[in-house]
């Protein structure tokens, strides 16, 4: 296997973990590169089902090393629920386990001021997990972020606590009329999150180069969608982190001359959470049947997500930023019991078509949809193991997502399960 890239190509929820976990069968090292535990990766191994925020979908494959690259922000109390819960079922994460010393962690003040800056927004609020991703983001640009390695060092750890809630404080009280923090307890805490997940820090930009030097392959796991990127995305309702295929190598340490190919999710399907534009969305009956028949609802939230036809726009942008040289088109099942599907080709603006997805979002939010309408196949796509099991009408509907987008297809997927996937050459 060639080191890969796995990034989501819409809105996130692509199912990413599913495609990550049945491409990490021949991979040796599976690293996250970046956003935090406002991502939810949901796998299925035989009857069970684990929900993952931090550790990479991997760490169910007993010889696979995962890591948690320095493009994250870690919640440590989520993470160790995490690893509590896995050796709780049977997984030993210890020794396969890394984290990079050098990345950021949320703290309380992060997520305080996440809630706060949501609510103070009322109708204007992005729809943010409430999980203090942003502003802790905000804090490592700004240089005032604390990080993994300072929760191996009390005297430096107190000395920086106390110095950033002397100005957070501040502005907790006097704006947002909320209760100061107190740094002792925070101190205490995070000092004990730094002893439980002291031995698996590690310098993972050299461990990753190790395993480059040795020939190992290694498989990139992103979170969110090509659609939430800070830059390339649909900003302000975006995420606070880069998402596309470039990240990977900010985030974890390794150059771009060890990335070989990288793979697109995409849903047959389009989904969104949170507010912002949404041009093939479907408001009434059948997007809560898409919704239904898809379990279309947060991983880490649990709110409904938005649902909608296939934008060939938002794809055709997602394989030109990251590079794509496949995709894998996720729950096409769920559209098996449709007499027609829908795919937005181009979008109006005015009357006049145009190339890309607006930057203003005051024109995003008023596109016209181009739709071009395809007969469904109104059969059983679950059972399908090779694309000549896949009924005609369906096989010709991903001919043409693939078409639109520019890519070819490397994967479709038409179950939650391992071995609902198919691979074609």
């Amino acid at each position: 296997m060639k080191n890969t890239i796995v990034v989501g190509s819409q809105w996130g929820d692509e199912g990413k973990a599913k495609v990550i976990d049945v491409l990490a069968e021949h991979a040796d090292v599976v690293i996250r590169f970046q956003g935090g535990a406002n991502a939810g990766h949901t796998v299925v191994v035989g009857d069970q089902e684990f929900v993952f925020h931090l550790i990479p979908s991997a760490i169910m494959r007993p010889t696979k090393t995962c890591v948690i690259g320095n493009g994250v922000v870690l919640d440590p109390a989520q993470l160790l629920h995490e690893i509590e819960e896995l050796e709780g079922r049977g997984f030993d994460v210890r020794g396969r386990l890394w984290l990079a010393e050098n990345m950021q962690i949320v703290m309380p003040w992060h997520v305080q001021l996440d809630k706060l800056k949501e609510k103070a927004a009322g109708k204007n609020a992005i729809g943010t997990t409430g999980r203090g991703i942003g502003p802790a983001y905000v804090d490592k640009v700004a240089r005032s972020g604390i990080r993994l390695v300072d929760l191996l060092d009390p005297e430096g750890l107190r000395l920086k606590v106390e110095s950033i809630l002397e100005e957070k404080n501040i502005l907790f009280t006097k704006v947002y009329e909320a209760e100061a923090l107190v740094a002792a307890p925070i101190v205490a805490q995070y000092l004990e999150y730094g002893r439980k997940l002291a031995p698996l820090v590690a310098n993972t930009a050299l461990l990753l180069e190790k395993a480059i030097k040795a020939g190992k392959p290694l498989l990139f796991e992103g979170a969110q969608g090509t659609i939430l990127d800070v830059d390339h995305g649909t900003y302000p309702y975006v995420t606070s982190s880069n998402t596309i295929a470039g990240s990977a190598c900010c985030g974890s340490g390794v150059g771009p001359t060890a990335i070989q190919s990288v793979i697109g999710v995409v849903k047959a399907y389009t989904t969104r959470v949170g507010n912002g534009p949404f041009p093939t969305e479907l408001d009434g009956e059948l997007g809560e049947k898409l919704r239904t028949w898809g379990g279309e609802f947060g991983a880490t939230t649990g709110r409904p997500r938005r649902c909608g036809w296939f934008d060939a726009m938002v794809v055709r942008k997602a394989v030109r930023v990251n590079g794509i040289t496949g995709l894998a088109i996720t729950k096409v099942d769920v559209l098996d019991q449709l007499p027609e599907v829908q795919i937005c080709v181009g979008y109006k603006i005015d009357g006049r078509l145009i190339e890309d997805l607006p930057v203003q979002m005051r024109e995003f939010e008023n596109v016209e949809p181009v739709l071009e309408t395809m007969p469904g196949w109104m059969a059983d796509t679950s059972k399908a193991v090779s694309w000549a099991d896949l009924p005609n009408g369906a096989k010709r509907y991903l001919e043409r997502l693939a078409e639109l987008s520019g890519a070819p297809i490397a994967m479709v997927s038409v179950g939650p399960r391992r071995d609902q996937a198919i691979f074609l050459p």
